[in-house]
């Protein structure tokens, strides 16, 4: 009988989210002042945000990633994604009303409230390519 493949190394969490969009100038009017994210890397084809120690949200021109990028120091395969994409920010609890204010305050439309079981809530709105976009606070998993 063959022996059990061992158990891969553990991981350490998701570094890069991605999402990519039609104009990544429209994408940073939003993203910066809306979401009060600063770029740590920007050019033509991405914009890297660092929000949290480990955690970046990457903003890839749309098309820009069909081909093989080839860099002095490696490479990196072609990646995409299509249609309305998902992402949920984790926020502080006593935070939440004054997102709501601030989401308002730019004319931002909330599409959707949830109360989980556990005591965390969320609100649903979209970025200008229409990625679903969540702020939600501990309680909506297990683990957070």
């Amino acid at each position: 009988m063959p022996s059990p493949l061992p158990s891969p190394p553990a991981l350490r969490g998701v570094l890069e989210t991605a999402l990519y969009v039609a104009d990544i100038d429209a994408a940073r009017r939003f993203y910066e002042p809306v979401m009060g994210l600063h770029p740590m890397h920007a050019d033509a084809r991405l914009v890297a945000y660092p929000l949290a120690p480990a955690q970046v949200l990457l903003l890839f021109q749309r098309g820009s990633t069909d081909a093989t990028v080839i860099l002095p120091y490696g490479t990196i395969p072609p990646h995409a994604a299509h249609g309305r994409q998902h992402v949920a920010f984790a926020i502080a609890s006593d935070t939440l009303s004054g997102w709501e204010h601030h989401l308002r305050a730019h004319g931002i439309a909330v599409e959707g409230h949830t109360d989980w079981p556990a005591g965390g809530h969320s609100v649903y709105f979209r970025d200008p390519d229409q990625h679903l976009l969540e702020l939600a606070t501990p309680g909506l998993w297990r683990n957070y």
